[in-house]
């Protein structure tokens, strides 16, 4: 089927050093939402899903993959994501962003889902402010590209906010509440795929119909 909706998946890692800690959480974490896609793909098989992820520490940002079918994708181990250093989440943002923009541009027919993890504030920028970060996403916003932040140990919503980002997840420092965070995270990409299949506006609300809160109501 050539004609098959493109859905982009851009995942941010902070792979600074506080992230040292909960490694093996989030190194199987990002594994079985990688398998999540894969499946999504499978269930939904009118979208083509890419996966383009970048991880980022003070020592640079890693473009570990880059618009590759999800089947193809490889999974994260110890000798893959190594946290250190400190958090330039501005330039990770920016550089992701924007190469994905760029490689973009002769195209129409297509979703973008940016999911950013992230257990600290922007300490390290140096090439992108939140300022021009929030004008990037407000622009983009616009053409259905949906932003999502997912973050511990700092105020996750007020940060987000300064981003223009409006759908945002908030995880505790542990085992299973990382786990629950990242089943929350399969959960609601089934939705989005979902809405993208019926035509639906794709841009906020992104956690709104998971499972975990409809449990809560």
């Amino acid at each position: 089927m050539e004609n098959k909706h493109q859905v982009h998946n851009l995942i941010i890692l902070d792979e600074s050093g506080s992230m040292e800690g909960i490694k093996n959480t989030i190194i199987q974490g990002f594994n079985e939402l990688v398998q999540t896609i894969q499946g999504i793909e499978q269930q939904f098989p009118d979208q083509e899903h890419l996966i383009s992820f970048v991880s980022f520490n003070g020592l640079g940002h890693k473009s570990i993959h880059f618009r590759e079918p999800a089947v193809s994708l490889k999974q994260l181990d110890m000798t893959s994501y190594m946290p250190n250093a400190s958090t330039p989440l501005f330039d990770a943002m920016g550089f992701a962003i924007n190469k994905l923009k760029h490689s973009l541009q002769e195209q129409s027919a297509y979703n973008v889902l940016v999911t950013i993890l992230t257990d600290g504030e922007e300490n390290a920028s140096k090439e992108f402010s939140g300022a021009t970060i929030k004008q990037l996403v407000d622009e983009l916003k616009l053409e259905r590209w949906t932003f999502t932040y997912i973050g511990t140990d700092h105020d996750v919503e007020k940060i987000a906010l300064t981003l223009s980002i409006n759908n945002t997840l908030v995880f505790e420092r542990n085992e299973e509440d990382i786990k629950r965070m990242f089943d929350r995270e399969k959960v609601s990409r089934e939705h989005y795929s979902r809405r993208i299949q019926s035509s639906e506006d794709t841009s906020s609300g992104y956690y709104t119909d998971s499972e975990d809160e409809k449990k809560d109501k």
